[in-house]
């Protein structure tokens, strides 16, 4: 079992309501071998949303408190990111899952890149941080 940005699962969880559908992951969770996630709504955003970026750092440093995120309209949604990377943790704990497959680019679950300032840049998001901080191994979607 592995857990799956849900975006890539096909399900409309993006900030502007859409998704970026991989079929190959779409494939696992029909199959019954990966869970779809999406760690913003579990940490009480709607969907759609302002668009957010992280502001000092990467996930990383969102988690050990140097670096914030940021919504595009200037609100701070760091403990929101927390909390839905912290319910993921705990989801993926519960099943025992080992992995996960996350959507590059974005600042919850960027796995080699986040967008900051508006352009890409190299950093994990904050699930893909609290992820592999705790044992588990993450991947990209551009991996597959």
């Amino acid at each position: 079992m592995v857990i799956v940005s849900a975006c890539l699962a096909g399900l409309n969880t993006r900030y502007d309501g859409g998704n970026r559908a991989d079929e190959q992951v779409a494939a696992l969770v029909r199959a019954g071998r990966a869970v779809p996630v999406c760690p913003e709504q579990l940490g009480g955003l709607p969907t759609p949303r302002p668009k957010a970026e992280i502001s000092g750092g990467d996930g990383r440093d969102v988690l050990s408190g140097r670096a914030v995120v940021l919504s595009e309209d200037g609100s701070d949604l760091t403990e929101r990111f927390i909390r839905g990377a912290a319910e993921v943790l705990r989801l993926a704990r519960m099943m025992d899952v080992k992995e996960a497959v996350l959507k590059d680019g974005s600042p919850s679950c960027g796995v080699n890149r986040i967008s900051r300032g508006g352009e890409q840049a190299a950093g994990m998001g904050v699930l893909a941080a609290l992820l592999s901080l705790n044992g588990l191994k993450v991947k990209s979607n551009d991996s597959l």
